[in-house]
């Protein structure tokens, strides 16, 4: 599926059962896809849950440009792919997250989205080495809305601290990109997908 925006278009790989509980959304890092194993984890748990799952390739991604760019036009893109995917999956919660810089949009927008929670797969909290330049400002964004992290041991971006989200969840000797923990990150996922899906829309 296409969506079209005013930063060009987004392609969509929709997971839809005919009765969905919840709609997930969600996106990749700077220069990676939707394939990415740890995004595969969460839609194939989301989709055992009875969730519609939409894996979101940014059009800067579709354009084949691996920086994102203004986080302005990213988010305003981001926003009018939201808007798009409510109306073909209509009455039911929405969660969205992502990988990387795909968990920082969705911390950003998550107000603007009207979202439930945030799953934010490896955020990326800092540049690597460059702890001062901290990103906590977006993890914190979503608030109160409750915005679950999961972050390898080993991802030299950094960990979040556990009282910026809801919970932190620290796969043991993992970098920023997963190998392995994939069952470790499906446990983490699925009770907080089961709460939000059951927040009325």
């Amino acid at each position: 599926m296409r969506i079209d925006t005013s930063a060009g278009p987004a392609d969509i790989e929709l997971d839809r059962p005919p009765r969905a509980k919840f709609l997930l959304l969600l996106t990749h890092g700077s220069g990676g896809g939707v394939d990415a194993r740890d995004l595969l984890a969460v839609r194939d748990c989301a989709v055992g849950l009875g969730g519609a799952v939409a894996r979101v390739v940014q059009p800067y991604r579709v354009a084949g440009r691996r920086a994102p760019g203004s986080t302005t036009v990213q988010d305003a893109a981001w926003l009018e792919i939201v808007a798009a995917l409510r109306k073909k999956v209509r009455k039911v919660p929405l969660i969205q997250g992502g990988r990387s810089n795909g968990a920082r949009v969705a911390c950003r927008t998550a107000h603007a989205a009207r979202v439930k929670g945030v799953v934010a797969l490896s955020f990326p909290l800092h540049p690597p080495g460059k702890p001062e330049k901290t990103r906590r400002d977006e993890l914190r964004a979503a608030r109160p809305i409750e915005v679950v992290v999961i972050n390898g041991a080993r991802d030299p971006f950094g960990v979040p601290d556990p009282a910026d989200a809801a919970e932190v969840k620290v796969v043991p000797n993992q970098p920023h990109s997963f190998r392995s923990g994939f069952d470790l990150i499906t446990a983490a996922v699925e009770p907080w997908l089961l709460r939000w899906g059951e927040i009325p829309a």
